[in-house]
């Protein structure tokens, strides 16, 4: 068991943390969440001890060990991509350069009952026996796959680190830590740097982890399917609850209203006894009564309710002037970086108001093609705008790019132009920057203030084609949530490049993935999208390996080869169909409802008490909301049917 006992934080005469206490049990699974600048590394970095509290402690048993994986680190190391990860094998490491030299110490005896002989023998047995007891046969296996599962390519494991981006280095080190294994591991945004495919891994892999871990992440997703318990950091104090991260924020919520009716009850009774105390006063025969009521309310326990941090973004994306049918179209669309290839011979139309999230695994091309359509990036083939598209993009380095002398308002004010100039202070206040904090230079932000600073510059003039690369890193919940709503609201054409599911789930109707140069075009949101990906992979586990081994080995007769694409395409036929069928199934379900609900509302007097049930009219808003998409969605899908028709024969 770990604890951390009374620990306060002073920052800037403020707290940001004050006697906080909590216990980790040797499997906890715990999610560190909060707010942007609430201090979760900072606490993860006392658990780690790098920084010392002002007062308290953290008390980590003498035969645990504590492994942290921060947000950013610099890696200054000359050694390979495996070697680098298996550093994580430190003892074993030395066991095996000692075996060896044992051997070769033992191979070049001549004396074969030396007591020098005997000691050799002896020291060779224990030293294979302990290699044997760490995993010192499978070290090299364990570490391929680790590394496999975090997007490495066997090419990789004999690159240099020097030669590695610092997202992949961070990859390196998050595949040392789980490979190390240490009793509690401290994971702080550990998905920044992850693709999809790997965040998956990641999860499945902490799922199972031996060990207790903290894991600080703005994953909702993953928060949900690895935490089971909550511990959320705000205004300096805890809130500790045993659930995942959705279900703490009902708690939560639920909590607080429970505090709210305690204190309202007891603020009702003190009123009624002050109105008692004041009105008896001064009359002895009540002398001795008003003096039981002043102790009773000296005496009584004080009902406190958690504060919650209320400051929040606001905001919403200016009217999309209206663009053509076609907002992009690729034919032919290919792009190399000198020998390497990233993109082959894409054909492609995006029309308007698609909202489309660009998926697969980093280096696959979603990032370049992004550049591509706002006119950043060279290449081979045709790639044309429609007519009047106006474009906003937010890069993935988007908060790098920011001049770091220029002050918060300066950066606005240096893009701003006619109208929206006497609006820079609202915009930046919708933003949390107000008072002096506008005046605060770029270089000193955290990197949630850089990230919402670079969002604040896309409101400045109104664009019908929004191209986000990775804009919710750094955000926190409450910020991302906000964000997802902006967008949803959005009446323009999105195209946005994520791996964050939660925030991805009901904001695109298309998914195009990323792999092998190429791009595969899915309908639905990211869940339909990751549903028909695992029973495509299931569908390639079922194939027979010797089989498909022989039929690499010798030709495949023309006959055959058709019939396989025929299948083919009526599989993807069938696929499409049976979409609508389940669409229409939804929407059948959804009017029903509605249509219940509408019986309701055209006689209120009869209908009262089901019109008085909470949420009735939240719940008949979100029924035709989702109508809405519904139809939306079955009417794309009929577009999807009707194009696939016209393209085959």
């Amino acid at each position: 068991m770990y604890s951390v006992s009374n620990i306060s934080v002073h920052f800037s005469g403020n707290y940001l943390f004050e006697d906080v206490s909590f216990l980790v049990n040797p499997r906890d699974r715990i999610g560190l969440v909060g707010r942007n600048g609430t201090g979760k590394t900072t606490l993860l970095r006392i658990i780690n001890k790098e920084f010392e509290p002002e007062s308290g402690q953290v008390i980590i048993p003498a035969d645990k060990m504590v492994g942290y994986l921060p947000q950013e680190m610099n890696t200054f190391s000359n050694a390979t991509v495996m070697k680098e990860a298996m550093t994580a094998f430190d003892e074993a490491l030395r066991l095996k350069e000692m075996i060896g030299a044992t051997i070769g110490a033992i191979g070049r005896m001549k004396e074969f009952h030396s007591d020098t002989y005997v000691r050799l023998v002896e020291r060779l047995n224990k030293a294979k026996e302990r290699f044997e007891v760490i995993g010192g046969y499978t070290m090299e296996a364990r570490t391929e796959k680790v590394l496999l599962g975090l997007g490495f390519k066997p090419a990789d494991f004999n690159r240099p680190m020097s030669e590695l981006s610092g997202g992949w280095q961070m990859r390196v080190e998050l595949a040392r830590l789980l490979l190390v294994q240490p009793d509690l591991l401290l994971l702080d945004e550990p998905t920044n740097h992850l693709d999809l495919e790997s965040i998956q891994w990641l999860e499945s892999f902490l799922m199972s982890y031996p060990g207790a871990v903290i894991l600080v992440s703005h994953d909702r997703a993953l928060l949900d399917n690895v935490t089971s318990r909550t511990i959320e950091i705000s205004l300096g104090k805890i809130i500790d609850f045993k659930a995942n991260y959705s279900d703490f924020v009902v708690m939560r919520e639920q909590l607080r209203e429970r505090q709210m009716e305690t204190w309202s009850n007891q603020q009702r009774q003190i009123a009624q006894i002050e109105r008692f105390i004041e009105r008896f006063r001064y009359k002895n025969t009540k002398s001795r009564q008003v003096q039981s009521r002043i102790k009773m309310i000296e005496k009584m326990e004080r009902v406190e309710v958690d504060e919650i941090d209320q400051s929040a973004i606001h905001f919403a994306f200016p009217p999309a002037p209206r663009s053509g049918k076609v907002v992009f179209e690729a034919k032919n669309l290919s792009k190399c970086f000198g020998d390497l290839e990233v993109l082959r011979d894409l054909n492609f139309a995006i029309t308007r108001n698609d909202a489309i999230a660009f998926v697969g695994r980093n280096g696959e091309g979603k990032t370049t093609l992004s550049r591509i359509i706002v006119g950043e990036l060279d290449h081979e083939g045709s790639a044309s705008l429609g007519h009047q598209v106006s474009i906003g993009y937010f890069a993935q380095n988007q908060s790098e790019l920011l001049d770091p002398e220029k002050t918060v308002f300066q950066t606005i004010d240096d893009v701003a132009v006619g109208e929206t100039r006497p609006k820079i202070r609202g915009i930046l206040g919708n933003f949390l920057f107000s008072g002096d904090t506008i005046y605060k230079k770029v270089k000193v932000l955290s990197g949630g203030e850089k990230s919402r600073l670079a969002i604040a510059a896309l409101l400045l003039r109104p664009v019908n084609l929004l191209v986000l690369d990775e804009p919710s890193n750094h955000l926190d919940m409450y910020s991302k949530d906000i964000l997802k709503n902006a967008l949803i609201h959005y009446d323009g054409t999105l195209i946005i490049v994520s791996h964050d599911r939660d925030f991805l789930q009901g904001l695109t109707n298309k998914v195009f993935e990323f792999s092998r140069k190429g791009i595969r075009q899915y309908i639905g949101d990211i869940y339909d999208y990751l549903e028909n990906r695992k029973m495509s992979s299931l569908q390639e586990l079922e194939i027979n390996p010797v089989a498909s081994r022989q039929s690499e080995a010798r030709p495949v007769s023309d006959q055959k080869l058709k019939y396989e694409e025929r299948k083919k395409l009526e599989r993807e036929q069938r696929k499409i169909t049976n979409q609508i069928h389940q669409a229409e199934e939804r929407i059948n379900q959804l009017e029903l409802e509605i249509s219940q609900a509408d019986h309701y509302l055209s006689d209120p007097v009869t209908y009262h008490s089901e019109l008085s049930v909470p949420g009735f009219y939240e719940r008949y808003a979100i029924l035709k909301t989702r109508l809405d998409e519904e139809v939306f969605l079955w009417d794309e899908l009929h577009r999807e049917l009707e194009r696939w028709k016209e393209e085959r024969p």
